[in-house]
C-alpha cells in the first residue's frame, strides 16, 4: 500500500507533482494561485479533477461552467476540451488513465516522431 498526505505534497504554480506514475495511470497534484488558469486544452487520456484546496471553475469546451470547491471531482473523457481557472488559491489532484493514451507523444515511435510534422 502507497498513502499520500495531499495536504503536504509540495506541488508549485507551474511545477505539479507527479505523485504516482505507472502503465496504467498518473497522479498529478497541482497548484494554481488565484487567478491562475489552466487555459483550454484536452489530455489523451481520461481525467479525473478533484478540487483538494480552494474554489474553482471549470468549463468544457461546450460551454458548460461549474463553480467548484474543495471535495468536488469532475471526470473529463479523452480529447475533451475543458479549462479550470483559480478563484481562490487552489491544489487539485489529477488523475490520468490509461497512461500514456493513445495518441501521446509517450506512445509513439521514434520514426513517428520524427514525421509527425510532415504529417500535421
Amino acid at each position: 500500500m502507497k498513502h499520500w498526505d495531499l495536504h503536504s505534497v509540495q506541488a508549485e504554480p507551474s511545477r505539479p507533482e507527479i505523485i504516482s506514475s505507472g502503465n496504467d495511470a498518473r497522479v498529478i497534484v497541482l497548484k494554481l494561485p488565484a487567478g491562475g488558469r489552466l487555459q483550454d486544452h484536452e489530455v489523451h487520456e481520461r481525467a479525473w479533477l478533484t478540487v483538494i484546496e480552494g474554489d474553482v471553475e471549470v468549463s468544457s469546451g461546450a460551454g458548460q461552467k461549474v463553480r467548484a470547491r474543495v471535495g468536488s471531482l469532475f471526470e473529463f473523457d479523452p480529447s475533451e476540451r475543458h479549462e479550470v481557472s483559480a478563484i481562490t488559491d487552489v491544489r487539485l489532484l489529477l488523475l490520468l488513465s490509461p497512461w500514456p493514451g493513445e495518441g501521446h507523444p509517450g506512445t509513439m515511435t521514434l520514426e513517428d516522431k520524427a514525421t509527425v510534422r510532415e504529417r500535421s
